[in-house]
């Protein structure tokens, strides 16, 4: 049986089974062509045979373009470009594939071995031809599977659905998956309770190079792992309890390398610290210590709670297991910490809960959905308890008003504006009762000089003296 794939495209990854006139099934499926879904991007290169990469005739090759053809010549997948657009007055399919030139891909018209189709989704023009192309590369590559033995695939997406409970979207490529049969993906497994295809329609079986929709797992496996049929739930139980330890210990280990290095991190410091002190009698080494740590003996809780309070705690919700992936991978790109901290409370999959709500409101934090829901009493909740609510189903929306936040989060900016400069000519007291007050004769160089300003004094480069004038 012949497994023909494609790939590269909303948020999770989507599956169509295409059926051709002459008899050939081809799978598809299309990943979100937005910057955040890279990792997505990453998997469906590796579950694909073939990669079809669309590319806009009035865009031209953009950076998530260039970051598919990666994936593709990393999981060393061939691919078929579809110039998408040519209806367009605009559009200029040439260019597009000369630009693909600079990123190796060399398209039949130029002596390269890759195809290149025109065509518009809009109207739906040469779509037949893409999948006869499709078709012909299958047959070139000779892409085959074995129905038979023990099912392998790969999980697509996984998700919660109520009723349902945990909810994979897996596709099949080797062996054939029936209900009943006993599968192990990651650190959980199930026991298929039913199968459903893309249009969701019951099946007993599923063959390679079909993507199906799987019920009966005990816990939610992640997008990306490997699903493997095993002979009993007993073995399932044995596997999944090995793969956790498994875990546990990298873990346990990748800690403890981490507290070395803090520990001769510290160390070091501590080492250099006392080198430059050895000269002196400890009455002066103690001095010394406390003037370098002045500041932080010197700042109280109090002061540090006050500037904890200045950051965001997030809870971050989303559709499917990948869409959260993305969100993550987002947020873990923050680089301003130090100004405005931002934690991640709790994140998951599925609609917003009451103890989502109940959460954020004990920390003062916020709850951002992607592709979920919130039932009314959920929203009346978060009203009552004045919880922010950030449901989108667009991402770079929920981007921006993300940005927004934290900007408001921000301390305020503090700038400095000149508005006069004098020079001290001479120097003289003046007595004011029994006390002598040192006063500075001046000449105005620039500006104006307002006795409700701050001033300050510099001699040479060193400011000497910051302060209000009497």
């Amino acid at each position: 049986m012949k497994k023909r794939n494609g790939a590269q495209g909303g948020t999770g990854e989507k599956n169509r089974i295409v059926q051709l006139p002459t008899g050939e099934r081809i799978t598809f499926l299309d990943t979100p062509g937005h910057a955040a879904f890279s990792s997505m991007r990453g998997r469906g290169a590796d579950a694909t045979d073939i990669i079809i990469l669309v590319v806009a005739a009035d865009d031209g090759v953009m950076n998530q373009t260039v970051e598919s053809i990666q994936h593709a010549k990393r999981a060393g997948v061939p691919m078929i470009v579809a110039v998408n657009k040519c209806d367009k007055h605009q559009s200029d399919p040439q260019k597009v594939k000369q630009e693909l030139l600079a990123h190796d891909v060399v398209c039949e018209e130029f002596g390269g071995d890759v195809q290149a189709i025109h065509v518009s989704a809009l109207k739906g023009d040469n779509l037949m031809e893409l999948a006869e192309a499709t078709v012909v590369l299958a047959e070139v590559l000779e892409l085959k599977a074995d129905p038979g033995g023990a099912v392998e695939g790969l999980i697509i997406e996984s998700r919660s659905e109520r009723g349902r409970g945990p909810v994979t979207t897996a596709l099949v490529q080797t062996g054939t998956l029936r209900r009943g049969s006993v599968l192990v993906a990651g650190t959980s497994w199930a026991k298929v309770r039913f199968l459903l295809d893309e249009n969701g329609r019951a099946l007993q079986e599923a063959g390679p190079s079909v993507a199906v929709e799987i019920a009966g797992w005990k816990e939610l496996p992640a997008a990306g792992d490997t699903m493997m049929e095993v002979e009993s739930e007993q073995r399932a139980k044995e596997v999944v309890e090995w793969r956790v330890q498994l875990g546990e210990a990298q873990q346990l280990l990748e800690e403890q390398q981490l507290i070395q290095v803090k520990q001769q991190h510290h160390l070091d410091q501590y080492r250099q610290q006392r080198e430059g002190l050895q000269h002196l009698s400890w009455r002066q080494r103690k001095k010394v210590l406390y003037r370098t740590n002045k500041d932080q003996f010197s700042m109280r809780p109090s002061e540090k709670s006050s500037g904890e309070e200045a950051g965001l705690q997030l809870i971050v919700k989303g559709d499917v297991d990948g869409s959260v992936e993305a969100l993550l991978n987002i947020l873990s790109s923050y680089d301003a910490q130090l100004q405005c901290p931002l934690d991640i409370l709790h994140y998951g999959i599925g609609d917003i809960s009451e103890n989502d709500v109940n959460m954020a409101n004990t920390f003062s934090g916020s709850v951002y959905g992607f592709n979920v829901a919130a039932s009314k009493s959920i929203v009346q909740l978060a009203e009552k308890l004045c919880v922010p609510l950030r449901l989108h189903n667009i991402i770079y929306k929920l981007i921006d008003e993300l940005k927004d936040e934290l900007s408001s989060k921000l301390p305020p900016l503090k700038t400095e504006k000149i508005v006069g400069e004098a020079t001290v000519l001479a120097m003289f007291d003046v007595s004011v009762g029994k006390k002598k007050l040192p006063v500075a004769g001046c000449r105005v160089q620039k500006g104006l000089l307002d006795r409700r300003m701050t001033f300050r004094l510099i001699r040479g480069r060193d400011a000497i003296w910051e302060g209000e004038l009497i």
